[in-house]
Protein backbone atom coordinates (compact mmCIF):
# COMPACT_ATOMS: atom_id res chain seq x y z
CA UNK A 1 0.00 0.00 0.00
CA UNK A 2 1.13 3.36 -0.85
CA UNK A 3 0.54 6.66 0.23
CA UNK A 4 -0.66 7.98 -3.06
CA UNK A 5 -3.18 5.51 -2.91
CA UNK A 6 -4.27 6.66 0.11
CA UNK A 7 -4.49 10.37 -1.31
CA UNK A 8 -6.02 8.82 -4.11
CA UNK A 9 -9.22 7.43 -1.70
CA UNK A 10 -9.44 10.85 -0.05
CA UNK A 11 -9.92 13.00 -3.11
CA UNK A 12 -12.36 9.94 -3.88
CA UNK A 13 -14.59 9.95 -1.00
CA UNK A 14 -14.56 14.05 -0.79
CA UNK A 15 -15.41 14.42 -4.01
CA UNK A 16 -18.03 11.49 -4.10
CA UNK A 17 -16.51 11.09 -8.23
CA UNK A 18 -13.88 9.93 -10.23
CA UNK A 19 -13.71 12.24 -12.67
CA UNK A 20 -13.66 14.79 -10.31
CA UNK A 21 -11.23 13.47 -7.79
CA UNK A 22 -8.60 12.68 -11.04
CA UNK A 23 -9.09 16.85 -11.12
CA UNK A 24 -8.37 17.49 -8.10
CA UNK A 25 -5.37 15.18 -8.30
CA UNK A 26 -3.92 16.21 -11.83
CA UNK A 27 -3.90 12.80 -13.07
CA UNK A 28 -6.00 10.95 -15.16
CA UNK A 29 -9.66 9.65 -13.93
CA UNK A 30 -8.36 5.92 -15.48
CA UNK A 31 -5.23 5.79 -12.92
CA UNK A 32 -7.75 6.95 -10.50
CA UNK A 33 -9.71 4.12 -11.28
CA UNK A 34 -6.89 1.83 -11.68
CA UNK A 35 -5.33 2.77 -8.02
CA UNK A 36 -8.76 1.93 -6.47
CA UNK A 37 -9.51 -1.18 -7.81
CA UNK A 38 -6.08 -2.62 -6.75
CA UNK A 39 -6.80 -0.92 -3.41
CA UNK A 40 -10.07 -2.69 -2.99
CA UNK A 41 -8.29 -5.77 -4.00
CA UNK A 42 -5.54 -5.68 -2.07
CA UNK A 43 -7.60 -5.03 1.13
CA UNK A 44 -10.28 -7.64 -0.02
CA UNK A 45 -13.42 -5.44 0.36
CA UNK A 46 -14.86 -2.93 -1.41
CA UNK A 47 -14.71 0.76 -0.54
CA UNK A 48 -17.14 2.49 -3.01
CA UNK A 49 -20.60 2.22 -4.77
CA UNK A 50 -20.19 3.18 -7.69
CA UNK A 51 -23.75 4.82 -9.09
CA UNK A 52 -24.67 7.23 -12.17
CA UNK A 53 -23.86 10.18 -10.17
CA UNK A 54 -20.34 9.00 -9.00
CA UNK A 55 -19.67 6.93 -5.84
CA UNK A 56 -20.60 6.66 -2.38
CA UNK A 57 -18.00 5.34 0.23
CA UNK A 58 -19.38 1.83 1.60
CA UNK A 59 -19.31 1.13 5.58
CA UNK A 60 -16.08 -0.14 5.13
CA UNK A 61 -15.04 2.89 2.83
CA UNK A 62 -15.56 4.80 5.51
CA UNK A 63 -13.62 3.50 8.31
CA UNK A 64 -10.78 2.93 5.77
CA UNK A 65 -10.81 6.65 4.12
CA UNK A 66 -11.06 7.80 7.97
CA UNK A 67 -7.49 5.47 9.24
CA UNK A 68 -5.88 7.13 5.51
CA UNK A 69 -6.79 10.50 6.43
CA UNK A 70 -4.87 9.73 9.71
CA UNK A 71 -2.24 7.90 7.99
CA UNK A 72 -1.83 10.96 6.05
CA UNK A 73 -1.65 13.56 8.33
CA UNK A 74 1.40 11.56 10.15
CA UNK A 75 2.98 10.97 7.28
CA UNK A 76 2.77 14.65 6.31
CA UNK A 77 4.32 15.24 9.93
CA UNK A 78 6.88 12.96 9.61
CA UNK A 79 8.09 14.97 5.91
CA UNK A 80 8.10 17.92 8.17
CA UNK A 81 10.16 17.00 11.04
CA UNK A 82 12.88 15.41 8.71
CA UNK A 83 12.43 18.67 6.54
CA UNK A 84 13.08 20.90 9.70
CA UNK A 85 16.37 19.23 10.95
CA UNK A 86 17.53 19.01 6.80
CA UNK A 87 17.11 22.82 6.70
CA UNK A 88 18.44 23.77 10.21
CA UNK A 89 15.41 24.75 11.52
CA UNK A 90 12.94 25.01 14.85
CA UNK A 91 10.01 23.86 12.49
CA UNK A 92 7.23 24.82 9.81
CA UNK A 93 3.72 26.07 10.07
CA UNK A 94 1.55 25.37 7.49
CA UNK A 95 -1.29 27.82 7.83
CA UNK A 96 -4.23 27.59 5.21
CA UNK A 97 -6.46 30.09 3.77
CA UNK A 98 -8.63 30.81 0.93
CA UNK A 99 -8.94 33.99 -0.95
CA UNK A 100 -9.14 36.78 1.59
CA UNK A 101 -8.74 34.78 4.53
CA UNK A 102 -10.34 36.08 7.72
CA UNK A 103 -9.37 39.74 6.40
CA UNK A 104 -5.97 41.69 7.70
CA UNK A 105 -6.22 39.13 11.20
CA UNK A 106 -4.66 36.46 8.82
CA UNK A 107 -1.62 38.14 8.15
CA UNK A 108 -1.37 40.25 11.19
CA UNK A 109 -1.78 36.71 12.95
CA UNK A 110 1.08 35.23 10.72
CA UNK A 111 3.68 38.02 11.26
CA UNK A 112 3.49 38.57 14.74
CA UNK A 113 3.89 34.35 15.14
CA UNK A 114 6.92 34.89 12.81
CA UNK A 115 8.33 37.55 14.66
CA UNK A 116 7.73 35.71 18.36
CA UNK A 117 9.07 32.78 17.19
CA UNK A 118 12.36 33.65 14.46
CA UNK A 119 13.51 30.61 13.87
CA UNK A 120 9.90 28.72 12.79
CA UNK A 121 9.23 28.83 9.24
CA UNK A 122 5.57 30.39 8.72
CA UNK A 123 4.20 28.92 4.97
CA UNK A 124 0.90 30.20 3.71
CA UNK A 125 -1.35 28.21 1.79
CA UNK A 126 -4.12 29.41 -0.61
CA UNK A 127 -7.21 26.83 -1.36
CA UNK A 128 -9.63 27.51 -3.11
CA UNK A 129 -13.77 27.04 -2.71
CA UNK A 130 -14.39 25.69 0.37
CA UNK A 131 -11.36 23.23 0.26
CA UNK A 132 -9.33 24.64 3.52
CA UNK A 133 -11.19 22.06 5.88
CA UNK A 134 -10.44 19.07 3.53
CA UNK A 135 -6.77 20.35 3.34
CA UNK A 136 -6.37 20.35 7.11
CA UNK A 137 -7.68 16.58 7.35
CA UNK A 138 -5.41 14.96 4.56
CA UNK A 139 -2.23 16.62 6.32
CA UNK A 140 -1.98 19.34 4.00
CA UNK A 141 -1.73 22.09 6.21
CA UNK A 142 -1.47 22.25 10.09
CA UNK A 143 -4.07 25.02 10.69
CA UNK A 144 -6.53 26.78 8.49
CA UNK A 145 -8.61 30.06 8.19
CA UNK A 146 -11.83 28.37 7.41
CA UNK A 147 -14.71 29.78 6.00
CA UNK A 148 -18.05 28.91 7.40
CA UNK A 149 -20.59 26.71 6.76
CA UNK A 150 -17.55 23.69 6.18
CA UNK A 151 -17.38 20.06 7.03
CA UNK A 152 -15.63 20.23 10.54
CA UNK A 153 -15.43 16.52 11.22
CA UNK A 154 -12.04 15.63 13.08
CA UNK A 155 -11.67 19.40 13.77
CA UNK A 156 -11.60 21.28 16.71
CA UNK A 157 -12.40 25.21 14.58
CA UNK A 158 -13.30 28.56 16.61
CA UNK A 159 -14.79 31.32 14.99
CA UNK A 160 -12.47 34.49 14.93
CA UNK A 161 -13.47 36.78 12.40
CA UNK A 162 -17.06 38.05 11.13
CA UNK A 163 -17.29 40.32 8.17
CA UNK A 164 -20.34 41.52 6.07
CA UNK A 165 -20.80 40.64 2.60
CA UNK A 166 -20.92 42.69 -0.74
CA UNK A 167 -21.86 42.03 -4.33
CA UNK A 168 -19.62 42.35 -7.20
CA UNK A 169 -20.31 44.02 -10.40
CA UNK A 170 -18.94 45.35 -13.18
CA UNK A 171 -18.64 48.98 -13.50
CA UNK A 172 -20.87 49.89 -15.87
CA UNK A 173 -23.74 48.26 -14.05
CA UNK A 174 -26.48 50.34 -13.29
CA UNK A 175 -26.18 49.53 -9.32
CA UNK A 176 -22.42 49.80 -8.99
CA UNK A 177 -23.10 52.95 -7.70
CA UNK A 178 -25.05 52.38 -4.85
CA UNK A 179 -24.42 52.38 -1.07
CA UNK A 180 -26.16 48.72 -0.77
CA UNK A 181 -28.00 46.33 -2.42
CA UNK A 182 -31.23 44.02 -1.02
CA UNK A 183 -30.25 40.09 -2.03
CA UNK A 184 -33.79 40.62 -3.52
CA UNK A 185 -32.60 43.38 -6.01
CA UNK A 186 -30.61 41.18 -8.00
CA UNK A 187 -32.81 38.25 -8.18
CA UNK A 188 -32.27 38.32 -11.72
CA UNK A 189 -28.97 38.21 -12.18
CA UNK A 190 -27.03 35.70 -13.26
CA UNK A 191 -24.70 34.36 -10.32
CA UNK A 192 -21.25 33.08 -10.29
CA UNK A 193 -20.72 29.66 -8.55
CA UNK A 194 -18.92 26.69 -8.49
CA UNK A 195 -18.73 22.84 -8.58
CA UNK A 196 -15.60 22.65 -7.02
CA UNK A 197 -17.02 23.27 -3.44
CA UNK A 198 -19.46 21.24 -1.47
CA UNK A 199 -23.52 21.96 -2.33
CA UNK A 200 -24.26 23.40 1.27
CA UNK A 201 -21.27 26.24 1.50
CA UNK A 202 -22.42 26.89 -2.49
CA UNK A 203 -25.69 27.72 -1.18
CA UNK A 204 -24.90 29.74 1.70
CA UNK A 205 -23.25 32.16 -0.45
CA UNK A 206 -25.64 32.04 -3.28
CA UNK A 207 -28.25 32.77 -0.61
CA UNK A 208 -29.92 30.04 -1.93
CA UNK A 209 -33.00 30.22 -1.19
CA UNK A 210 -33.62 33.71 -1.65
CA UNK A 211 -35.84 35.68 1.22
CA UNK A 212 -39.03 35.39 -1.03
CA UNK A 213 -38.33 32.14 -1.18
CA UNK A 214 -37.11 31.79 -4.99
CA UNK A 215 -33.48 30.24 -6.33
CA UNK A 216 -30.84 32.22 -7.55
CA UNK A 217 -30.44 32.53 -11.44
CA UNK A 218 -27.62 30.40 -11.68
CA UNK A 219 -24.75 31.85 -13.94
CA UNK A 220 -21.14 30.33 -15.11
CA UNK A 221 -19.44 28.50 -12.66
CA UNK A 222 -15.22 28.64 -11.67
CA UNK A 223 -13.09 26.92 -10.20
CA UNK A 224 -10.79 29.91 -8.27
CA UNK A 225 -10.97 33.68 -7.05
CA UNK A 226 -9.48 34.59 -10.74
CA UNK A 227 -12.18 33.08 -12.87
CA UNK A 228 -14.85 34.73 -10.88
CA UNK A 229 -13.49 38.24 -11.66
CA UNK A 230 -13.15 37.76 -15.03
CA UNK A 231 -16.14 36.61 -15.85
CA UNK A 232 -18.15 39.50 -13.49
CA UNK A 233 -16.07 42.21 -15.14
CA UNK A 234 -16.71 41.29 -18.35
CA UNK A 235 -20.42 41.11 -17.47
CA UNK A 236 -21.30 37.44 -17.52
CA UNK A 237 -22.49 37.64 -14.14
CA UNK A 238 -22.47 38.95 -10.75
CA UNK A 239 -20.75 37.45 -7.78
CA UNK A 240 -21.26 37.57 -3.98
CA UNK A 241 -18.00 37.74 -1.28
CA UNK A 242 -16.89 38.80 2.12
CA UNK A 243 -16.18 42.60 2.35
CA UNK A 244 -12.34 42.21 2.44
CA UNK A 245 -12.06 40.79 -1.05
CA UNK A 246 -13.33 44.29 -2.36
CA UNK A 247 -10.04 45.52 -0.53
CA UNK A 248 -7.41 42.71 -1.74
CA UNK A 249 -9.07 42.14 -5.35
CA UNK A 250 -9.49 45.57 -5.93
CA UNK A 251 -10.33 46.25 -10.06
CA UNK A 252 -10.70 49.48 -12.55
CA UNK A 253 -13.13 47.12 -13.93
CA UNK A 254 -15.16 45.38 -10.90
CA UNK A 255 -17.61 47.63 -8.17
CA UNK A 256 -18.15 46.21 -4.89
CA UNK A 257 -21.56 47.16 -3.24
CA UNK A 258 -22.86 45.99 0.36
CA UNK A 259 -25.14 43.87 0.59
CA UNK A 260 -27.61 44.42 3.06
CA UNK A 261 -29.78 41.91 4.14
CA UNK A 262 -27.77 38.51 4.29
CA UNK A 263 -25.96 37.28 7.35
CA UNK A 264 -21.93 37.56 7.42
CA UNK A 265 -19.13 35.54 6.34
CA UNK A 266 -18.02 33.95 9.73
CA UNK A 267 -14.17 32.36 9.66
CA UNK A 268 -12.86 30.09 12.22
CA UNK A 269 -9.59 29.27 12.91
CA UNK A 270 -9.79 25.17 12.85
CA UNK A 271 -7.03 22.31 13.09
CA UNK A 272 -6.83 19.04 13.85
CA UNK A 273 -8.79 17.68 17.39
CA UNK A 274 -6.39 16.60 20.01
CA UNK A 275 -3.38 17.75 18.43
CA UNK A 276 -0.90 18.50 20.92
CA UNK A 277 1.67 20.39 18.39
CA UNK A 278 2.74 23.78 20.24
CA UNK A 279 3.52 25.14 16.71
CA UNK A 280 -0.29 24.74 16.08
CA UNK A 281 -1.55 25.77 19.18
CA UNK A 282 1.06 28.92 19.69
CA UNK A 283 -0.54 30.36 16.57
CA UNK A 284 -3.92 29.85 17.97
CA UNK A 285 -3.13 31.42 21.06
CA UNK A 286 -1.61 34.81 18.70
CA UNK A 287 -5.08 34.46 16.46
CA UNK A 288 -7.07 34.44 19.49
CA UNK A 289 -5.48 37.47 21.27
CA UNK A 290 -5.87 39.61 18.45
CA UNK A 291 -9.36 38.61 17.65
CA UNK A 292 -10.33 39.26 20.78
CA UNK A 293 -8.58 42.51 21.02
CA UNK A 294 -10.67 43.56 18.05
CA UNK A 295 -13.83 41.86 19.80
CA UNK A 296 -13.87 39.70 16.71
CA UNK A 297 -13.65 36.05 18.61
CA UNK A 298 -16.76 33.90 18.77
CA UNK A 299 -17.81 33.10 22.52
CA UNK A 300 -19.49 30.47 21.35
CA UNK A 301 -16.73 27.71 20.37
CA UNK A 302 -17.37 25.26 17.50
CA UNK A 303 -16.27 21.41 17.81
CA UNK A 304 -16.94 18.91 15.44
Amino acid sequence: MELRQLHYLVAIAEEGHLGRAAARLYVSQPAVSYALKNLESALGVRLFDRHSGGVTATPAGCDVVAEARRTLRQAERIRTAAERHRQGEMGVLRVGFEASGAGELTTRARARFARDRPGVRVEPKRFDWGQEAAALRDGRVDVAFVWLPADLTGLHAEVVHTEPRVVGLPTGHPLADRDGISVLEVNDEPLMWTERAPREWVDWWAVNPRPDGSAPRWGPTNDNVEEMLEHVAEGAAICFAPSSMAQYYSRPDLSWVPLTDVEPLRVALAWAEGTGDPLVLGFAEVVFALAEGRGRRSKGAEHA
